[in-house]
């Protein structure tokens, strides 16, 4: 199994590019919006800058699915073009049997392995 993760710190995010293209890749169609609009487990905003009518930044920083193909095939055809704001996206392979979580430390992720905690 393919799970997607950020190796830097900052945390996880697509470029906008990138997360036009998951959006297309899912069929899903969308207008400019004014204001916040949540979709597929995700935020995109019109940027507020003077001048950039059409432009739009992301918000993927929570996106569950890390094994979702779309999300996987958007990375692996992008390669860079892919990393938002102080991500470095990458396609890691792990067991298809293990039950994993992603983990994070200052927004640099690993993938786990789930297991039992008590506090």
């Amino acid at each position: 199994m393919k799970v997607v993760i950020s190796r830097c710190y900052g945390g996880f995010s697509l470029s906008d590019k990138a997360f036009v293209k998951l959006l297309e890749r899912k069929g899903v169609a969308f207008d400019k919006v004014d204001g916040e609009s949540s979709l597929l487990g995700a935020s995109y905003y019109k940027a507020g800058h003077a001048g950039d009518d059409d432009h739009y930044i992301s918000e993927y920083h929570y996106y569950e699915d890390r094994s979702d193909p779309d999300l996987i095939a958007v990375v692996e055809e992008m390669g860079k073009e892919a990393n938002g704001w102080a991500a470095e996206l990458a396609v890691l392979e792990i067991p298809d049997d293990v039950e994993y979580e992603v983990e994070e430390y200052d927004g640099a992720e690993w993938v786990a392995e789930v297991h039992r905690t008590w506090r």
